[in-house]
Protein backbone atom coordinates (compact mmCIF):
# COMPACT_ATOMS: atom_id res chain seq x y z
CA UNK A 1 0.00 0.00 0.00
CA UNK A 2 1.30 3.44 -0.91
CA UNK A 3 1.49 5.43 2.35
CA UNK A 4 1.97 8.68 0.50
CA UNK A 5 -1.46 8.34 -1.12
CA UNK A 6 -3.02 7.26 2.17
CA UNK A 7 -1.49 10.25 3.98
CA UNK A 8 -2.75 12.60 1.29
CA UNK A 9 -6.24 11.09 1.54
CA UNK A 10 -6.22 11.56 5.33
CA UNK A 11 -5.26 15.21 4.93
CA UNK A 12 -7.94 15.62 2.27
CA UNK A 13 -10.54 14.04 4.57
CA UNK A 14 -9.55 16.29 7.48
CA UNK A 15 -9.76 19.29 5.18
CA UNK A 16 -13.19 18.27 3.90
CA UNK A 17 -14.38 17.68 7.48
CA UNK A 18 -13.08 21.11 8.51
CA UNK A 19 -14.85 22.66 5.52
CA UNK A 20 -18.08 20.93 6.63
CA UNK A 21 -17.65 22.35 10.14
CA UNK A 22 -17.12 25.82 8.64
CA UNK A 23 -20.27 25.43 6.55
CA UNK A 24 -22.25 24.45 9.66
CA UNK A 25 -20.72 27.34 11.65
CA UNK A 26 -21.62 29.73 8.82
CA UNK A 27 -25.28 28.67 8.85
CA UNK A 28 -25.44 28.71 12.67
CA UNK A 29 -23.84 32.16 12.79
CA UNK A 30 -26.37 33.56 10.33
CA UNK A 31 -29.28 32.04 12.27
CA UNK A 32 -27.90 33.42 15.54
CA UNK A 33 -27.33 36.84 13.95
CA UNK A 34 -30.92 36.90 12.67
CA UNK A 35 -32.23 35.80 16.09
CA UNK A 36 -30.11 38.38 17.93
CA UNK A 37 -32.96 40.80 18.73
CA UNK A 38 -35.00 37.99 20.29
CA UNK A 39 -31.97 36.62 22.15
CA UNK A 40 -31.07 40.03 23.61
CA UNK A 41 -34.70 40.64 24.54
CA UNK A 42 -34.83 37.23 26.25
CA UNK A 43 -31.60 37.92 28.15
CA UNK A 44 -33.07 41.29 29.13
CA UNK A 45 -35.47 39.32 31.34
CA UNK A 46 -32.45 38.34 33.46
CA UNK A 47 -30.29 41.44 33.08
CA UNK A 48 -31.85 44.86 33.52
CA UNK A 49 -28.84 46.36 31.72
CA UNK A 50 -29.62 44.44 28.52
CA UNK A 51 -33.30 45.39 28.82
CA UNK A 52 -32.48 49.08 29.34
CA UNK A 53 -29.81 49.28 26.60
CA UNK A 54 -31.39 46.87 24.13
CA UNK A 55 -30.67 48.96 21.01
CA UNK A 56 -27.05 49.70 21.92
CA UNK A 57 -26.36 46.06 22.78
CA UNK A 58 -28.06 44.91 19.58
CA UNK A 59 -25.95 47.32 17.48
CA UNK A 60 -22.71 46.16 19.11
CA UNK A 61 -23.49 42.45 18.92
CA UNK A 62 -24.97 42.70 15.42
CA UNK A 63 -21.94 44.52 14.03
CA UNK A 64 -19.48 42.13 15.71
CA UNK A 65 -21.61 39.22 14.50
CA UNK A 66 -21.60 40.52 10.93
CA UNK A 67 -17.80 40.67 10.98
CA UNK A 68 -17.68 37.17 12.47
CA UNK A 69 -19.87 35.89 9.64
CA UNK A 70 -17.56 37.67 7.20
CA UNK A 71 -14.52 35.90 8.70
CA UNK A 72 -16.22 32.53 8.31
CA UNK A 73 -17.16 33.39 4.72
CA UNK A 74 -13.52 34.24 3.93
CA UNK A 75 -12.37 30.97 5.54
CA UNK A 76 -14.87 29.05 3.42
CA UNK A 77 -13.47 30.70 0.27
CA UNK A 78 -9.95 29.78 1.32
CA UNK A 79 -10.91 26.17 2.02
CA UNK A 80 -12.35 25.92 -1.49
CA UNK A 81 -8.87 26.68 -2.86
CA UNK A 82 -7.32 24.11 -0.51
CA UNK A 83 -9.78 21.45 -1.72
CA UNK A 84 -8.93 22.43 -5.32
CA UNK A 85 -5.25 21.88 -4.40
CA UNK A 86 -4.43 25.47 -5.39
CA UNK A 87 -4.13 27.39 -2.13
CA UNK A 88 -1.27 29.73 -3.03
CA UNK A 89 -3.37 32.24 -4.93
CA UNK A 90 -3.75 35.97 -4.48
CA UNK A 91 -7.41 35.65 -3.47
CA UNK A 92 -6.25 33.92 -0.27
CA UNK A 93 -3.93 36.84 0.47
CA UNK A 94 -6.93 39.15 0.11
CA UNK A 95 -9.04 36.89 2.32
CA UNK A 96 -6.37 36.85 5.04
CA UNK A 97 -6.08 40.64 4.94
CA UNK A 98 -9.86 40.99 5.21
CA UNK A 99 -10.02 38.50 8.08
CA UNK A 100 -7.34 40.50 9.89
CA UNK A 101 -9.31 43.70 9.44
CA UNK A 102 -12.56 42.04 10.56
CA UNK A 103 -10.82 40.60 13.65
CA UNK A 104 -9.45 44.04 14.58
CA UNK A 105 -12.92 45.54 14.13
CA UNK A 106 -14.47 42.88 16.38
CA UNK A 107 -11.79 43.62 18.97
CA UNK A 108 -12.55 47.35 18.71
CA UNK A 109 -16.31 46.87 18.95
CA UNK A 110 -15.81 44.73 22.03
CA UNK A 111 -13.60 47.47 23.54
CA UNK A 112 -16.53 49.87 23.12
CA UNK A 113 -18.73 47.36 24.90
CA UNK A 114 -16.36 47.42 27.90
CA UNK A 115 -17.45 50.99 28.59
CA UNK A 116 -21.04 49.81 28.84
CA UNK A 117 -20.79 46.33 30.27
CA UNK A 118 -17.56 45.06 31.79
CA UNK A 119 -17.03 41.31 31.77
CA UNK A 120 -14.02 39.00 31.79
CA UNK A 121 -15.34 37.31 28.66
CA UNK A 122 -15.21 40.62 26.77
CA UNK A 123 -11.54 41.05 27.66
CA UNK A 124 -10.82 37.54 26.39
CA UNK A 125 -12.67 38.32 23.14
CA UNK A 126 -10.65 41.52 22.70
CA UNK A 127 -7.32 39.77 23.19
CA UNK A 128 -8.29 36.74 21.09
CA UNK A 129 -9.50 38.74 18.10
CA UNK A 130 -6.59 41.17 18.31
CA UNK A 131 -4.11 38.27 18.20
CA UNK A 132 -6.14 36.62 15.40
CA UNK A 133 -6.00 39.89 13.47
CA UNK A 134 -2.24 40.10 13.86
CA UNK A 135 -1.86 36.44 12.90
CA UNK A 136 -4.01 36.94 9.78
CA UNK A 137 -1.98 39.94 8.69
CA UNK A 138 1.30 38.04 9.10
CA UNK A 139 -0.11 35.02 7.25
CA UNK A 140 -1.25 37.33 4.45
CA UNK A 141 2.35 38.48 4.02
CA UNK A 142 3.60 34.89 4.04
CA UNK A 143 0.99 33.85 1.47
CA UNK A 144 1.76 36.89 -0.68
CA UNK A 145 5.43 35.87 -0.78
CA UNK A 146 4.47 32.25 -1.55
CA UNK A 147 2.18 33.38 -4.38
CA UNK A 148 5.00 35.54 -5.73
CA UNK A 149 7.44 32.60 -5.66
CA UNK A 150 4.85 30.30 -7.23
CA UNK A 151 4.11 32.77 -10.02
CA UNK A 152 7.80 33.27 -10.67
CA UNK A 153 8.34 29.50 -10.70
CA UNK A 154 5.39 28.95 -13.07
CA UNK A 155 6.80 31.55 -15.47
CA UNK A 156 10.21 29.84 -15.37
CA UNK A 157 8.72 26.52 -16.44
Amino acid sequence: MNTNTTGRNNVFNVTRFTKLLLDIAFVCAIITWLALPALIHFYGNYSSFFARYFLVMWLLFASAGAFTISIIAELRKMFATVLADDCFVYSNVTSLRRMGLYAFLISGITCIRLFLYLSPAAIIVIITFFVAGMFSRVLAQVFEKAVSYKTENDLTI
